[in-house]
């Protein structure tokens, strides 16, 4: 796998994270550097290892499908950008947070934050589930990784670092501008995910 296509992906694979960091800066009025790089922290580093997990899990049967390992990653991406497209359409609140009402002059609020109160929470039992969610894709892409030999521990470190930078911006967009650029990321990542799928595909196929 080519550098930009490694980072083409790592953006693609990113959009989740960043759509989310976009829900959590959009209650703080300012984000100060610890608060966006907590944040950037938890979805990096979940991302980063993610695929770690699912290279070694795929090092257990990927010689028995060694044949056909570039129509396995071209499914895999294929199914997580057309779930990431189909996402962006859907009208869906940011998780775990509700608008308290007209005062809040468009911004979401954590539920059981205090009125006045602009703090969302950055504690592990808030962030982890958040992490997680948006991570999984990243495990896919670890398996896919191992049908094409790829460097693993430099590649999901590259991954993570990108994560954490654009989830870091995330939550600054989100607090500056709110939430309109949530699904317009979702479906940017979708589309770059189908596009590297697509590339892989092509390359073996005119081999």
């Amino acid at each position: 796998m080519h550098v930009m296509e490694l980072f083409f992906l790592a953006v693609g694979l990113s959009m989740d994270a960043f759509a989310v960091a976009v829900c959590i800066g959009l209650p703080m009025p300012s984000v100060p550097p610890k608060k966006s790089l907590i944040v950037g922290l938890y979805f990096g580093g979940f991302q980063a290892g993610m695929p770690l997990i699912g290279y070694w899990i795929a090092t257990l049967f990927a010689e028995k499908i060694i044949a056909y390992d570039h129509w396995v990653a071209f499914a895999l991406l294929c199914f997580l950008g057309g779930k990431m497209i189909v996402g962006s359409f859907q009208k869906t609140e940011c998780p775990d947070r509700e608008c308290p009402g007209k005062a809040c002059g468009g911004r979401a609020r954590p539920r059981g934050v205090r009125p006045g109160s602009h703090e969302a929470s950055l504690r592990p039992a808030a962030m982890l589930p958040l992490a997680l969610a948006t991570s999984v894709d990243a495990l896919a892409i670890g398996v896919s990784f191992a049908f094409f030999r790829v460097s693993i521990v430099p590649a999901a470190a590259f991954i993570g670092l990108t994560t954490l930078v654009i989830s870091m911006a995330g939550v600054k967009i989100g607090s500056a501008f709110g939430s309109r650029f949530k699904s317009r990321a979702e479906l940017a990542g979708g589309v770059i995910l189908v596009l590297v799928g697509l590339r892989i595909l092509l390359d073996h196929v005119a081999l």
